[in-house]
C-alpha cells in the first residue's frame, strides 16, 4: 500500500507521541452533533489538545455502541445529518490543521454509498484512516483492496478472544493501528479498565507488528494516563460528549476542556513496557 498524505498523518503522529514517552489522544465524536455548526466548532477546537480527531459517522444502528455515543448519533440525524456532511467536515478540518483524521463509521452506510466511492471521496476530503467495526467477512477483501487503493488505513477492532493466529491474520490486514477495547462491552462503560489489558496490547504488538490505541471505556484522565503507560494511543469518545450534554448551552467549549483534562492525563503517564 502506497499511503496517501491524509493517511501519512496518522504514522507521523504515533510517531511524535512515541518520542515524547506517552501515548497518543485520540477524541471521537459524531459529526453533526449537537449539531452541525457546535460539531465543527468542537473538533476545531479539540486539535489543540488531541493528537488524533475520530469522526464518527451517525449511523441508526450503532450496534457495538452504548447509550450516549447512541443518543448523540441520534440527535445529529434529527438535525439533518447527511454523508456529504462529513466530508465537508473532513475538508475544512484538514485544511486548518494537520492533526489526523480516522473516520469511524458501520458498514451499511458505506456499503449504502458505494464502497469505492465512498474511499475516494474519503481521501479527496482529507481523511486517511477509517476503522469499521463490523466489517462483514463477505465484504473485507473487496474493502481492503478499494483502502489499499486509495491510500487509505483501514484499522481493526481486535475481536475478544482472539488466538495468535488470527492477530497476525489481522496485522496483515490492517495498517496505521489496530484497536483494543480497555473494557469489556459497549462503548461508555464507566468500570476499572481490564486488568488483562496490558498483556493484550503487548501480544498485539507482537502478533500484528502494528501500533496498538485503546479505547472503549476510557472514562477518566487518570484512567487515560493508566493506558498511556503502555498503548500507542488511547481513545476517549463517550467521556467527552457526556461533559457537551452537562453544558449545552456551551457544548464546544466542554468539549476543548474536556479534550485538556485527556491529554493532561496521557502525558503525565509513567512509561513502561507491556
Amino acid at each position: 500500500m502506497i499511503a496517501s498524505p491524509a493517511a501519512l498523518r496518522l504514522d507521523h503522529a504515533l510517531a511524535a507521541s512515541h518520542a515524547q514517552g506517552r501515548a497518543a489522544l485520540g477524541v471521537y465524536l459524531p459529526v453533526g452533533y449537537p449539531d452541525r455548526h457546535t460539531s465543527r466548532d468542537a473538533l476545531h477546537l479539540l486539535t489543540q489538545s488531541a493528537d488524533i480527531l475520530e469522526l464518527g459517522l451517525p449511523h441508526t444502528n450503532a450496534h457495538l455502541d452504548g447509550p450516549i455515543v447512541r443518543q448523540a448519533a441520534a440527535q445529529a440525524l434529527d438535525g439533518g445529518f447527511v454523508m456529504r456532511d462529513l466530508f465537508d467536515t473532513a475538508v475544512e478540518l484538514a485544511a486548518a490543521t494537520t492533526t489526523p483524521l480516522v473516520v469511524m463509521s458501520y458498514w451499511e452506510p458505506i456499503a449504502h454509498y458505494g464502497s469505492a466511492r465512498f474511499a475516494h471521496d474519503l481521501v479527496a476530503s482529507g481523511a486517511g484512516s477509517v476503522l469499521i467495526p463490523d466489517l462483514p467477512e463477505s465484504a473485507a477483501a473487496d474493502w481492503r483492496r478499494i483502502s489499499r487503493e486509495a491510500g487509505l488505513h483501514t484499522v481493526t477492532l481486535i475481536p475478544p478472544h482472539a488466538s495468535d493466529a488470527h492477530l497476525a491474520a489481522i496485522g496483515q490486514a490492517t495498517s496505521g493501528m489496530v484497536y483494543a477495547p480497555a473494557t469489556p462491552g459497549l462503548t461508555g462503560a464507566r468500570r476499572p479498565l481490564s486488568p488483562y489489558l496490558p498483556r493484550l496490547v503487548r501480544r498485539l504488538r507482537t502478533a500484528t507488528g502494528q501500533p496498538v490505541a485503546v479505547g472503549i471505556g476510557i472514562s477518566s484522565p487518570e484512567q487515560a494516563a493508566q493506558a498511556s503507560a503502555y498503548a500507542d494511543a488511547v481513545i476517549v469518545g463517550s467521556a467527552v460528549i457526556r461533559c457537551m450534554q452537562t453544558q449545552p448551552r456551551s457544548a464546544a467549549v466542554a468539549a476543548a476542556q474536556a479534550g485538556c483534562d485527556f491529554a493532561a492525563g496521557v502525558r503525565r503517564a509513567q512509561r513502561t513496557t507491556a
